[in-house]
């Protein structure tokens, strides 16, 4: 079983079991959505659970079954805050032994889940160096998506997108609502970093989400939260292989853009730059030197 919160979700008003459920998939994924659909609710049905369980398929077999069940309407995966007043983030997959279109799903939870986050504007063209983002100016970003687009000043290894930084804007929100200062943020997210963070993206989001600080008084926060910035939201949808972030709208079908192929994962630095890069720095701080020394 997955911890408590998190795991296997049954949707409601599913057709009567049956042996031809799934007749409409193929092999593998109908043997895969027999499984899951026999599990109890709670039960864990991420990809390494899930490859452990069904020894003919290993762990890239099951995220494509996983991908086409998403596809098919079976299957959906977010993310929410579990309670009130708690900070932990946990993943839940609500699967329907019926198959169901994107409409049914979004009212669906959004029916049991409450309303999901705001869809992110649209990216715009990269403007000219020193003019702020069209459609977005710099006086309107708030305090949480400033602290992500500045943490590559702190240290070169998380440096992010604009994407990124968009998508994980809800979670450094919810520490600023906590009373958490940037300084603070940038030390903490930035503090004991592996000598190379292959995905600054995903590096942020797991130490945002495992850091969290704790909830503060009110006497004891350094500042208020300001009026206008809205709550984080209580929960958002997650692409079900590779479990990215984001409002409905920018997941149809569950999924994200690159999982179903409509565009290619972004392009990473090169590791050896990356150590490169690194090791001069580092060598510049201990002989006390500039990078043009």
């Amino acid at each position: 079983m997955a911890a408590p919160g998190y795991g296997k979700r049954s949707a409601p008003e599913q057709a009567p079991r049956g042996r031809d459920d799934f007749a409409h998939l193929p092999t593998r994924e109908a043997y895969i959505a027999a499984h899951i659909d026999r599990l109890p609710d709670g039960a864990a049905v991420d990809i390494k659970t899930l490859a452990k369980e069904l020894p003919n398929y290993g762990q890239q077999a099951v995220a494509k079954a996983l991908l086409a069940l998403t596809d098919a309407g079976h299957l959906r995966r977010i993310r929410r805050v579990v309670g009130e007043g708690r900070t932990q983030w946990v993943s839940r997959w609500f699967f329907s032994r019926t198959a169901r279109d994107n409409a049914w799903w979004d009212a669906f939870l959004e029916r049991t889940e409450g309303p999901p986050a705001a869809p992110a504007a649209p990216a715009a063209p990269a403007p000219p160096a020193g003019e702020p983002p069209e459609g977005r100016p710099q006086s309107t970003c708030s305090q949480a998506y400033i602290a992500l687009a500045t943490l590559g000043c702190s240290d070169p290894r998380l440096t992010l997108s604009a994407a990124e930084c968009a998508a994980l804007e809800p979670l450094a929100a919810e520490w600023f609502a906590r009373g958490i200062t940037p300084l603070a943020f940038a030390r903490i997210l930035t503090h004991d970093l592996p000598d190379v963070v292959q995905c600054p993206g995903a590096f942020t989001r797991k130490r945002l989400i495992d850091r969290v600080p704790p909830l503060l008084p009110p006497a004891a926060q350094a500042e208020p939260a300001p009026p206008s910035q809205p709550s984080p939201p209580r929960w958002m949808m997650e692409c079900t292989v590779c479990g990215i972030p984001g409002p409905p709208e920018a997941l149809p079908d569950g999924l994200c853009r690159a999982c179903r192929g409509v565009e290619p994962a972004p392009d990473r630095p090169d590791p050896a730059d990356v150590r490169t890069r690194v090791t001069r720095l580092r060598a510049i701080a201990r002989g006390g030197g500039s990078p043009g020394t």
